[in-house]
């Protein structure tokens, strides 16, 4: 009878062994690799889609931020409902209203009219933007034409004055330009009676340069849909063109921020879409084979390493057993804690044969995986033009201090300042947008030199924000005549317009027994500072 030496079946044993655990180490790393590659996709999607929401958001809410501070100049200033009144209140809201939307890009008209049960004489005013971008008065609907109790027609006037309150609109056809539009507007009321609407319509195609900016891997894009299922805008779609808006795919509309798959001409693909402050929901798209390339690849050449190892650790397996034994065991642990998601274990072993190879391929791997990650992360919470913080960091930064107020335990002193802009759009304008960014770069460079020890933050095109905290806090009103010397002395310089420095700022200081929240500091701040830039610039 046959017999086996211990030798041989420990080698036996041994080879067994580890070919068992080589497979499970390569089933580990590949479905680790893969589910991580499927995680940073997913997180990647979500957080552009986030940044587009925060993007467009942040345009959406200027135009109701403007609407809202004319509503607010509009009612204060109205002193009667009597023609000749009203007559001077029109003119003035004209005059208002005409600094107001010079801030405001993307707008097509904006208007002011009066109900007609108020005044048959008085009719307000109605502003269109020419081919020229200059805004000439239009000759203005005759809305008592319409029924105005009807919200099915005139849908700019007759729906805020059925609401009784501020509403975004879904697209429809302006009045006599035949142009597809979005708008914002607000009833104006004196004393409790209506008198008519302020609004703004936005010609809907603002949105292509928003939304085109969207775009992950080779083939992946961004398109908006209102809250009926429709697109409004598809960069591979010329929606304009139809006679009917056409419907988004079927499966596509699940829950905000929730990852979906669906199938559309043949390609399954994977979305995730958030809803805007109008209505309006903005959707990522990617096709789920550009997604798992990011990891088959990793994948792959594991697969093909592990292989080779395997065939040559059989070969040498009779000198090496104990030598090899515990580095793949330890590959074997760190591939597990990698699959938990654990990214720091470090791997000792650095011998000069397969299974150091093998040991320093997979820790390079795990590197990459990591780095590519936090690169991702980085790449969201950062502005590209001017290397700040943005938007999202921005608002992640306020979400952390409003914890801490949050937290009776913890007391906290800080400042919110709010940066503006002077003069870009005259720089864009005059001199092109690239200079406009040395202007937005020049501006930054100023703050952080007079804040630099306070995190400093691009949270608009041309908004800036900085949390004032320990010394720069206590030190508030000494840094912030430094800033203000500061851009004196570079509107004095003699250089180029876009690398002088205009800018307007407000501050304002956390008062816990006025302030509820960060945002209640953040909206003071943002208030001091159109004080100031209308004082400096009616100065």
């Amino acid at each position: 009878m046959k017999t086996h030496s211990i030798r041989t079946r420990f080698i036996a044993v041994t080879v067994s062994a580890v070919i068992i655990t080589m497979v499970i180490v390569t089933t580990l790393g590949i479905i680790a690799i893969r589910n991580l590659g499927m995680s940073g996709a997913e997180q990647s999607m979500l957080l552009l889609c986030e940044a587009g929401q925060k993007t467009i958001d942040s345009y959406l809410s200027d135009v109701e931020q403007n609407v809202d501070m004319v509503s607010v100049y509009v009612e204060a200033n109205l002193r009667g409902i009597g023609d000749h009144q009203l007559k001077e209140h029109v003119d003035f809201v004209d005059d208002f209203f005409k600094k107001i939307i010079s801030h405001t890009g993307g707008v097509m008209t904006y208007y002011y009219r009066i109900d007609p049960t108020v005044s048959s004489k008085v009719k307000g005013f109605w502003f269109v933007k020419d081919e020229s971008g200059v805004f000439v008065e239009h000759e203005v609907t005759d809305i008592a034409l319409y029924d105005t109790s009807d919200t099915s027609s005139l849908v700019w006037f007759t729906i805020p004055k059925a609401s009784g309150k501020p509403a975004w609109l879904q697209p429809y056809i302006t009045d006599n330009l035949d142009a597809r539009v979005i708008s914002y507007n607000t009833p104006v009321y004196f004393n409790g009676q209506f008198v008519g609407v302020i609004g703004i319509e936005l010609d809907y195609s603002f949105l292509k340069e928003l939304v085109n900016n969207i775009t992950l891997y080779d083939n992946g894009y961004a398109f908006i849909n209102d809250s009926e299922g429709k697109l409004i805008y598809h960069p591979h779609m010329d929606v304009l063109s139809l006679d009917t808006l056409p419907s988004i795919p079927d499966g596509i509309a699940g829950k905000d921020n929730q990852l979906v798959r669906y199938r559309y001409d043949g390609v399954n693909k994977l979305s995730v879409r958030r809803i805007l402050v109008n209505g309006d929901f903005l959707n990522v798209s990617v096709p789920v084979m550009e997604v798992s390339k990011s990891w088959q690849l990793w994948a792959d050449v594991i697969i093909v390493i592990f292989a080779v190892l395997v065939t040559v650790l059989i070969i040498f397996i009779r000198r090496y057993t104990e030598r090899i034994t515990k580095p793949l065991m330890e590959l074997t642990r760190v591939a597990e804690q990698i699959d938990q998601g654990n990214y720091e274990n470090k791997l000792e072993y650095n011998g000069n044969d397969e299974i150091g190879i093998l040991t320093r391929t997979f820790s390079r791997v795990t590197s990459n995986l990591k780095k590519y990650i936090t690169d991702l992360n980085d790449l969201a919470y950062a502005d590209a033009l001017t290397s700040l913080h943005n938007k999202g960091a921005f608002d992640i930064f306020i979400s952390n201090i409003q914890s801490r107020i949050d937290n009776p335990e913890d007391s906290l002193e800080f400042a919110v300042c709010i940066f503006d802009c002077n003069k870009l759009k005259k720089v864009n304008d005059q001199n092109g947008h690239d200079k406009g960014d040395i202007y937005l770069k020049e501006t930054a460079s100023v703050i952080c030199n007079v804040f630099g020890h306070s995190p400093v933050f691009r949270i608009g095109g041309d908004e800036f924000a900085a949390i004032l905290i320990d010394d720069d806090y206590r030190n508030r009103e000494k840094l912030l005549k430094q800033f203000d010397e500061s851009c004196t002395e570079k509107r004095n310089t003699e250089t180029a317009v876009w690398e002088k420095v205009d800018v307007a700022r407000g501050i304002a200081v956390y008062d816990p027994k006025e302030d509820g929240s960060v945002n209640d500091v953040v909206r003071r701040a943002d208030k001091n500072m159109y004080e100031d830039k209308w004082t400096t610039r009616n100065a």
